[in-house]
């Protein structure tokens, strides 16, 4: 049999969607045509060089360094550091120190108790002996106490991030208007690299704890916002029309009907924003934050692969904890617990409390030096053995020095002098076909503006260098993680084997990919490139999983039935009907990639990356503001090319 494709009803429907898409298509590039003929010739004749015209680009370094001025002048004297920010700042240190305070005196022994209680509770027998090896291997790695202070900010961080992020869902659940508001905002957000934010609050507040926790807020208030407001505006239209027809009142029908429909969501967003929040960590060492953040950032500085795992693995491990507790409740929720688990409950939690008074008063708070466990040395050791045998002279395939060389010299650098030869203005042509051929021509009108918003900036240049490095890494990701994803949806034990990893790297640390590929690949953008495809893929891979495992039984069964191919089902079946999760997965790869290309200004990779990091290490308020605004009209513009809006992809379902 040549060719099998779905059944009749799924193929006629998909016909039909082809042939609607095929013709908006080529009217869409018609007009974009037109448009162009007229247009192009004015504009080469005006502007024929390739780079963005000096006179369209506004200088902002002069305003913004008045404010930056300004602001440093006036941060101990003017009314408003003194009187709202201060006392901010004030709550921000009390708090954290509070926390703190209450960790120590818990002891290793009463935290790893409660925390076992707490998983317990929540997800079960499993989880509580996981989450109590994990507390304990902390202590192993001698890492417990810069382990509390991370938990200390992350228990603050987290508290305010989903106060300030459930508020904002209320009013955008509530109310359509805020909704639209609100909307840009936190698109702006998402794409909004974690670098960006440390700026300005470190103008405001300095450098410490108070600055960290407020940059990690930010951060990680936008989840908890988006999820709020999808749990509210997506509850049951019929749930809610009864409750009205009994003569609920707007607050009763939020707190009786909105809020338990939405409860799934709200602990989604939980989720999410202590998985943020944490993933923060390790970037807010950089202005003060400390604990196991500060241990990494050091061990980035002096590239010791070893003592950035030691401090890595907590992080890693408190990511995951978290991250499986808090999933395993959302699965629980509306299960009814036995009234005998009750006193198991009340019996655990005083074993919990006498743990932590037993280690008091026998003084046994701090984890004793005799059990802890070196593994930075060993670890340097491999390194080392991997960097002398594998950097360079490797037989026949060369070096990884080689690999990193030949990837710049035939892929990066081809495509970022290709970019910067583009004329500017088909440089935005381009992104208008891409963008109205995905969307609509809002989604085009807006990856435009975007895209010209970086020629003002006067940034136009290194932003391309940056976008070539994206593509180039995006590239990579798609194809290892379609590849990946594909396998894993096709066998239950490959998905198994997978997940451990797949949740190892996505919650390890930004800054701890960079180390081992600086020891591997050298300096440069290559390093860069590597290091976000590893933080990416984990990601594209867990979507086009989803994606292909969602597909329709029925339309797989008839396929089957007439006599299709495991290929052919793949080809002509999964991978059409998966198309929405697809493009998703390219969505997030694209976002998650950029996030780290960013972060690899640290380690060579240029760029806007280099000229936040510069900004934010001199103070200079002008080139790291004007380069985070960059990067997020950039991520904007790739988060609209690459994403389909609602009614378009409904047109094409």
């Amino acid at each position: 049999m040549a060719s099998v494709t779905a059944p009749v009803g799924h193929n006629g429907l998909a016909a039909r969607a082809t042939s609607l898409v095929r013709q908006r298509a080529v009217a869409k590039l018609l007009l974009l045509a037109l448009a162009a003929a007229v247009l192009v010739p004015i504009l080469n004749s005006r502007w024929a060089s390739g780079t963005w015209p000096g006179a369209l680009t506004v200088d902002l370094s002069q305003p913004l360094g008045r404010a930056s001025g300004w602001i440093i002048d006036n941060r101990d004297s003017h009314p408003l550091f003194l009187y709202f920010f201060g006392y901010l700042s004030n709550a921000v240190v009390l708090s954290v120190r509070a926390v703190y305070l209450v960790l120590l005196g818990a002891g290793w022994a009463g935290v790893t108790a409660v925390a076992a209680l707490v998983a317990w509770r929540a997800a079960g027998v499993r989880l509580a002996l996981g989450t109590a090896a994990a507390f304990l291997a902390c202590g192993l790695l001698g890492m417990w106490v810069p382990t509390m202070q991370t938990l200390a900010l992350m228990v603050v961080a987290v508290i305010a991030s989903v106060v300030l992020g459930a508020l904002l869902g209320l009013a955008a659940g509530l109310s359509d208007r805020t909704y639209r508001a609100l909307r840009p905002v936190l698109d702006t957000m998402q794409v909004l690299p974690a670098f960006a934010y440390l700026l300005p609050v470190v103008l405001v507040f300095g450098i410490g704890v108070p600055a960290a926790v407020l940059a990690t807020v930010v951060y990680a208030a936008p989840p908890m916002a988006r999820l709020t407001a999808l749990g509210l505006r997506d509850a049951d239209a019929g749930v809610m029309e009864a409750v009205a027809s009994l003569g609920a009142t707007a607050r009763q029908r939020l707190l009786t009907a909105r809020l338990p429909l939405a409860r799934k969501e709200l602990l989604l967003g939980l989720n999410q924003t202590i998985m943020m929040a944490l993933s923060m960590a390790v970037i807010a060492s950089v202005i003060g934050a400390g604990g196991l953040g500060d241990r990494v950032y050091q061990a980035l500085a002096s590239v010791d692969v070893g003592a950035a795992l030691a401090a890595g693995i907590p992080i890693v491990l408190l990511a995951v904890v978290l991250d499986r507790v808090t999933g395993a409740a959302g699965e629980r929720l509306g299960a009814h617990d036995d009234a005998a688990k009750a006193p198991a409950w009340a019996y655990a939690a005083v074993a919990a409390v006498a743990v932590a008074v037993t280690g008091r008063l026998t003084g046994r708070l701090d984890w004793p030096e005799s059990w802890m466990v070196n593994i930075a040395e060993p670890v340097n050791h491999v390194v080392d053995w991997m960097t002398g045998h594998l950097y360079s002279g490797v037989p026949y395939i060369g070096g990884t020095a080689d690999w990193a060389g030949h990837f710049t010299t035939w892929l990066l650098d081809p495509l970022r002098d290709g970019l910067q030869w583009l004329p500017w203005w088909s440089v935005l042509l381009i992104v208008a076909a891409l963008a109205w051929l995905i969307g609509t021509w809002r989604t085009a009108l807006t990856a435009v503006l975007a895209m010209a918003a970086i020629g003002v900036l006067g940034v136009w240049k290194p932003s391309l260098d940056t976008l070539s490095q994206v593509l180039a890494a995006v590239v990579v990701t798609l194809v290892l993680g379609f590849a990946t994803g594909i396998a894993a949806a096709r066998s239950e034990r490959i998905e198994r084997l997978l997940r451990p990893v797949l949740d190892v790297f996505q919650t390890m640390p930004q800054f701890v990919y960079l180390i081992p590929v600086v020891a591997l690949f050298g300096v440069g953008r290559a390093p860069a490139v590597a290091a976000a495809v590893v933080y990416a893929l984990p990601a594209v891979v867990r979507i086009t999983t989803q994606g292909l495992r969602a597909v329709d039984p029925a339309a797989l069964e008839s396929a089957r039935s007439l006599g299709a191919t495991s290929g052919q089902q793949l080809r002509q079946v999964q991978l059409p009907l998966a198309r929405p999760a697809l493009l998703l997965a390219v969505n997030q790869g694209v976002v998650l990639v950029l996030a780290v290309v960013i972060i690899g200004g640290l380690v060579g990779g240029g760029a806007l990356g280099y000229d936040v990091v510069f900004g934010l290490a001199q103070g200079d308020l002008a080139t790291g503001l004007v380069a985070g605004a960059a990067i997020v009209c950039l991520g904007l513009m790739l988060d609209r090319v690459t994403q389909p809006t609602q009614r378009r992809a409904k047109k094409g379902a």
